[in-house]
C-alpha cells in the first residue's frame, strides 16, 4: 500500500482493518491530519464546528464493577458514597436550565440497590417538571437494570423511554475487545453485550454516541477492532449521532501509569475520522486534552466540541479539571478558523454565531 495515494484515495474507497492499522503506525502526523480534515470539510463543507450546553449528573458514585482505570467510584458503605435525592437531582437540572443548558446526563456507577423503578421515577418526575433532553445511562448501567430485574435489555429500554429517556451516552465502551476489558474492567460487560444494547436502542428508535477510552493496555490493533465493530453496527442501523475518544486518566486510579501524549490521541482522532465513514460527527476531547488540543482537534478531523461541561467529576476525580465557559468555546472555535454553533443532543442548530 503506497501511504499517500491511500490517502488520496479515502474519501472514496472505505478503509480496512489492515490499511487503518499501517496508516496509523507508518504515516506522519500531519499527514494523517490533512486527510482526515479533508473528510471533515468533505461532510461539514459549511466550516461550522458545534458544541453543547449540557451536564453530567452522577446520580450515585457507589460501583459493584471497581473498574481499575476509574478513580470516580466508591464501595457501598465507603464514607464518601453516595446516592443523589430525587429533589437534589431536580435542583441540578432547574440550574442546567438556568445556564441554557439543553440537555443533562444522568450516568453512575453500577449500584446494586437500584432497580429500573429508582430510574423510570426519575425520569418521570424529571419530564413533569422541566423540558430538558434526557440523553442518560450507558449501556452497562441497561444491563444492570435488566439483570437485576430479570428482565430483557428490550423491555428495560421500552420501559425507560415510556418514563421519558430520550437517547443513550456511549459510556462504558472503552475498548470494545474483550481480551483488554478483562485486565481492566473483568466485572463489567463484555463487548457483546455493549453492542447489543446499542442496536436494541436504535432499534427501538433512540439516537447514541459511541465512545473509545484509549492508552490503558491496549494495542493500535486494539483500537482498530473497536471502530471496525461500531462502524459494522452502524452500517446495520445508522443509529450512532458521534464518535467520541478520550484518553484514560491514569491520576487516583489503581491502574496507574502515565497518560498517552496529545499526539497519540490525535493520531488516534484522525485515524477515527478517516475509518468511521458512516458517522456524521466526531467530536474532540477537549475535558480531557485542555482547551489548546482541543482547538487543534478542529484541525485533525473533528467538527465538534462536546459540551461546556457545567458539571463533569469522573474525569476530574482524576486530578484532571478543564474548565470552559460558553463565551471561551465560541472563541475557541472562531481563532481555528471555523464558525461557532450551539446545537441540541441530535445536531441541530439552536445558534450560530457569525
Amino acid at each position: 500500500m503506497k501511504i499517500q495515494k491511500r490517502l488520496s484515495n479515502v474519501l472514496h474507497e472505505r478503509l480496512t482493518f489492515e490499511e487503518a492499522v499501517r496508516l496509523f503506525q507508518e504515516t506522519e502526523l500531519l499527514e494523517l491530519a490533512n486527510a482526515a480534515d479533508a473528510v471533515c470539510k468533505d461532510k461539514h463543507p459549511e466550516g461550522v464546528v458545534t458544541f453543547l450546553i449540557d451536564r453530567n449528573i452522577n446520580y450515585t458514585n457507589i460501583c459493584q464493577n471497581q473498574c481499575s482505570f476509574c478513580a470516580f467510584y466508591r464501595p457501598r458503605g465507603h464514607p464518601d458514597a453516595y446516592v443523589l435525592s430525587q429533589e437534589q437531582i431536580e435542583n441540578k437540572v432547574a440550574e442546567t436550565l438556568e445556564l441554557s443548558g439543553t440537555q443533562v446526563m444522568l450516568q453512575g456507577g453500577i449500584n446494586p440497590d437500584l432497580k429500573l423503578y429508582f430510574y423510570t421515577n426519575m425520569f418521570r418526575e424529571l419530564k413533569k417538571k422541566f423540558r430538558i433532553r434526557i440523553h442518560s445511562l450507558s449501556p452497562p448501567e441497561i444491563v444492570h437494570i435488566a439483570e437485576s430485574g430479570g428482565l430483557s435489555i428490550a423491555d428495560v429500554l421500552g420501559e425507560l423511554i415510556k418514563a421519558g429517556l430520550d437517547s443513550l451516552p456511549g459510556g462504558g465502551a472503552e475498548i470494545l475487545v474483550d481480551s483488554v476489558r478483562q485486565r481492566i474492567s473483568p466485572r463489567k460487560i463484555s463487548s457483546a453485550q455493549w453492542l447489543e444494547v446499542m442496536e436494541e436502542a436504535h432499534r427501538q428508535g433512540l439516537k447514541t454516541t459511541a465512545t473509545m477510552m484509549i492508552g490503558t493496555v491496549e494495542t493500535v490493533e486494539d483500537r482498530i477492532s473497536h471502530l471496525r465493530k461500531i462502524r459494522a453496527l452502524q452500517d446495520q442501523t445508522g443509529g450512532f449521532m458521534s464518535f467520541i475518544p478520550w484518553t484514560f486518566q491514569p491520576g487516583n486510579t489503581a491502574l496507574g501509569g502515565k497518560a498517552v501524549s496529545s499526539i497519540e490521541y490525535l493520531r488516534t482522532l484522525s485515524i477515527s475520522r478517516l475509518f468511521l465513514d458512516n458517522f456524521p460527527n466526531v467530536q474532540g476531547s477537549w475535558v480531557t486534552q485542555g482547551r489548546d488540543i482541543g482547538q487543534v482537534c478542529l484541525s485533525f478531523g473533528a467538527n465538534d466540541l462536546g459540551s461546556i461541561m457545567i458539571e463533569e467529576n469522573v474525569v476530574r476525580a482524576a486530578g484532571i479539571s478543564h474548565r470552559i465557559t460558553g463565551d471561551e468555546m465560541v472563541d475557541l472555535i472562531r481563532k481555528a478558523g471555523k464558525i461557532p454553533a450551539q446545537r441540541d443532543t441530535e445536531f441541530n442548530i439552536l445558534k450560530v454565531y457569525e
